[in-house]
C-alpha cells in the first residue's frame, strides 16, 4: 500500500501545499504574497492574514493536481517552526483540523530540516540524484546560515552557524540600504552577473571554528558606499554592477571557506546546499567548481525547491511517518529553532 503525504508550509510569506506518494512528487502549489515588497520586508500581520485566505484553495489545488482524494492520505505533514508565529499558526491549525476531520495522523516538521532534505524529493521525469549518508549541507537563507552534518534523514548535527546576521539578511539589508529593492538576493545576483567581482574589496570576518559572521561585511559595504557617494552622488548608480559583484563574491568566499574547512575536518565529500540563498547563481557555480577541484559529489536542489515550498515539508514528513512518528493535537508552533 502506498504512503501518500500532504505537506503544508506557512512559515513566512508563502502558502504552499504539496502531495508526495512513496517519495515521488505529485503536486507542489505555492501562493506567493506580493504585498510585502512595498515595505522592503515581510510584515508578519499581513503575512498571517494572507495565509488565512490562501490555505484552503492552495490545499484543494494541490490535492486536485495530484489526483488524490483527502481520504486517501496517509498523513498530513506541517511546518511547526521556526518562522513567523502568526503564519505558522495558520498552517498548524489547518493541519490539526484537517487531520482530525479525516481521522489521519499529523506529523510536525522542522522547516530547516525540510531545506536539508529537499534533494530527496523524487520526480517521475527526472534523474533524481540523491546524496549518500553522511553528507554536509550548507544551509543558507534569510534567517539561517549553517553547516549541517546529516547522518540519516532524521539525524543532524550543526557543525557551524552564524553568530549574527544570516547571509540572506546581508543580501536583503544591503540591497534595501543601497536603494536596489527587495528581496535583495535575486536583485544583487542579477546585477552581479554584469559586474567585475574583483574591483572592490570588503572586510571579511575572522571567526574561529566553523561559525559564520556577516555583520561586519555588511557594515563594510554600507560605509564604503556612503563615503563614496559623499564624494560623487552618482557613484552608486554608475558602479552598482561592480559593487554587487564584489559584495556577492565576498559573501560566497566566506561561505565556501568554512564549508571547505568542514569537509576537510570530517572527510565527507558528499556536499549539498539548501535554503533560499541556494538559488544564487554565483554560489551554485562556486559549489560546483569547488566540487570538481576537491573531488566532492555535489547536489544542487532545483530552483523550485530552494525557496519555501511544501514539497520539502512533505518529504521530511514522509521520513518521520516511516519512522512511526505522530504528533499530538495539542502541539503549538514555535518561532525559534531553540524552542523546537
Amino acid at each position: 500500500m502506498s504512503d501518500i503525504i500532504l505537506g503544508i508550509e506557512s512559515s513566512c510569506d508563502d502558502t504552499s501545499a504539496a502531495v508526495i506518494k512513496d517519495g515521488f512528487l505529485l503536486s507542489n502549489v505555492i501562493a506567493s504574497q506580493q504585498v510585502h515588497k512595498d515595505f522592503g520586508g515581510v510584515v508578519p500581520e499581513l503575512a498571517s492574514r494572507a495565509h488565512e485566505v490562501n490555505i484552503v484553495p492552495v490545499v484543494s489545488q494541490a490535492l486536485e493536481k495530484a489526483g488524490v482524494k483527502p481520504e486517501e492520505l496517509s498523513a498530513i505533514a506541517f511546518t511547526r517552526g521556526p518562522g513567523l508565529l502568526g503564519s505558522l499558526l495558520v498552517g498548524t491549525s489547518f493541519a490539526k483540523a484537517f487531520g482530525l476531520s479525516l481521522g489521519k495522523p499529523i506529523v510536525m516538521v522542522n522547516h530547516l530540516q525540510g531545506h536539508i532534505l529537499a534533494n530527496f524529493v523524487k520526480q517521475y521525469d527526472k534523474e533524481n540524484r540523491q546524496p549518500s549518508f553522511p553528507y554536509l549541507c550548507l544551509l543558507v537563507s534569510g534567517g539561517n546560515s549553517q553547516i549541517v552534518k546529516v547522518s540519516s534523514p532524521l539525524e543532524f548535527e550543526i557543525l557551524g552557524q552564524t553568530i549574527d546576521d544570516a547571509v540572506g539578511e546581508a543580501f536583503d539589508k544591503c540591497s534595501k540600504m543601497m536603494g536596489l529593492g527587495y528581496p535583495g538576493g535575486p536583485i544583487i545576483d542579477r546585477l552581479a552577473k554584469q559586474g567585475n567581482p574583483d574591483r572592490f574589496k570588503f572586510a571579511k570576518p575572522h571567526i574561529q571554528g566553523l561559525d559564520y559572521s556577516f555583520s561586519g561585511v555588511k557594515t563594510s559595504l554600507l560605509y564604503f558606499v556612503r563615503d563614496e557617494m559623499e564624494k560623487d552622488p552618482q557613484f552608486m548608480e554608475n558602479n552598482k554592477e561592480d559593487i554587487c559583484a564584489s559584495f556577492q563574491k565576498t559573501l560566497i568566499d566566506i561561505l565556501l571557506d568554512k564549508l571547505v574547512k568542514a569537509a576537510k575536518q570530517t572527510g565527507i565529500k558528499e556536499i549539498t546546499i539548501g535554503g533560499g540563498v541556494s538559488a544564487n547563481s554565483g554560489l551554485r557555480e562556486r559549489i560546483e567548481m569547488e566540487g570538481k577541484k576537491r573531488g566532492w559529489n555535489t547536489y544542487l536542489p532545483e530552483f523550485k525547491f530552494t525557496t519555501d515550498n511544501a514539497a520539502m515539508i512533505a518529504i521530511a514528513g514522509y521520513f518521520h511517518y516511516l519512522a512511526g512518528e505522530k504528533t499530538s493535537l495539542d502541539v503549538a508552533p514555535v518561532s525559534r529553532i531553540a524552542d523546537f
